[in-house]
């Protein structure tokens, strides 16, 4: 028997950064993302024998190891390791041996949260084999704890809850872990023009976020004033987009985008570089009214805000830069398990 899950990956359209510790402890934080169509797979299948194999088909990488009550955290597949270490210290010891199979249709490093997206998907696989009776906060608030606190991994929170809940949400985080999770009701016509005039495009380069998240985290600590007003005006940014969106104020999204653009450059250093400024502006040029870097920033996939039919124009001056534009549907499902 196969026991499956999927995950979707996220954009994030405001507030992106305010979910990171400690600003979210000691100032609260509010992100707006919504999940599309490409995901995060894992796939079960209990073997014979007394082995258990790790394998990350869209990386090619293959690993086996004796069942023990904890794998190595050595490097190679960390983030199926830990879920497995996670779950037999919660749970006990699975029930035979298996194989543990994972994909993901971005990059690691892509800003759309597919680490965070992966975990969620791990989990959500053995959830449907070992019928853990864990709801949607249960799944989001682990998949947190294993990446963050257990594997040590810098980042915030916003990833876990969107691929467990999925759809486009309205997050608020508080101190002690607390989040709430605002499902926007948004109608279907505002929804599609954004998914016609919102370009994601991928810079064929990748990051890892960990280090400017840290740098970000320390600017709190030393009380950076620069950083923190910025990181209140992207909370401010997340409120704005939610209203717009609610409203069907289309013509306001190009705007905030470039407000939340040019107030997350200043949380941290490496969250933007000249390459990346460059497409920035000349997809401006071409009749984009806003845009952002997707996740923390470095590299990985921006997207542009085109109203009417300047899209085509932005595709043609994105063109010159040797990225790829990405399609995408926003999707409502969030972390789906099924058995066969």
């Amino acid at each position: 028997m196969l026991f499956r899950s999927k995950a979707p990956l996220r954009i994030g359209l405001a507030g992106g950064g305010t979910d990171v510790s400690p600003y979210c402890d000691l100032y609260g934080g509010a992100i707006l993302n919504a999940t599309i169509s490409l995901y995060a797979y894992a796939t079960i299948e209990p073997i014979e024998g007394t082995e258990i194999i790790l394998e990350a088909m869209d990386r090619g990488e293959y690993f086996r190891y004796p069942m023990a009550t904890s794998l190595p955290i050595d490097g190679r597949l960390d983030l199926a390791s830990g879920v497995y270490n996670s779950l037999v210290k919660l749970y006990g010891p699975m029930p035979a041996a298996f194989r543990l199979s994972s994909f993901v249709d971005a990059p690691a490093g892509s800003g759309l949260g597919t680490s965070s997206t992966l975990v969620v998907a791990l989990v959500g696989a053995f959830v449907e084999w070992l019928r853990l009776p864990l709801g949607e906060y249960d799944i989001a608030q682990l998949a947190y704890q294993i990446e963050r606190e257990d594997l040590h991994m810098a980042g915030g929170r916003q990833d876990q809850y969107a691929a467990t809940f999925g759809g486009v949400n309205f997050m608020e985080f508080f101190s002690e872990g607390r989040v709430i999770v605002n499902p926007l009701r948004i109608k279907p016509q505002y929804l599609y023009e954004l998914e016609n005039n919102l370009l994601l495009y991928f810079t064929a380069t990748s990051r890892k976020s960990a280090d400017i998240i840290e740098v970000q985290a320390r600017n709190v600590v030393q009380k950076n004033e620069k950083s923190i007003e910025a990181m209140h005006q992207l909370k401010e940014q997340a409120r704005r987009m939610k209203e717009a969106l609610l409203r069907g104020k289309l013509n306001e999204i190009g705007d905030i985008l470039d407000f939340g653009f040019r107030y997350k450059k200043q949380m941290a250093e490496g969250i933007s570089n000249e390459r990346m400024d460059r497409i920035y502006e000349t997809a401006l040029q071409a009749g984009a009214t806003g845009g952002k870097i997707s996740g923390a920033g470095g590299g990985g996939f921006m997207m542009f805000y085109c109203p009417g039919n300047t899209r085509y124009a932005v595709q043609d001056a994105l063109s010159n830069f040797g990225g790829e534009l990405r399609p995408y549907q926003f999707t409502e499902q969030g972390l789906f398990t099924w058995s066969v």
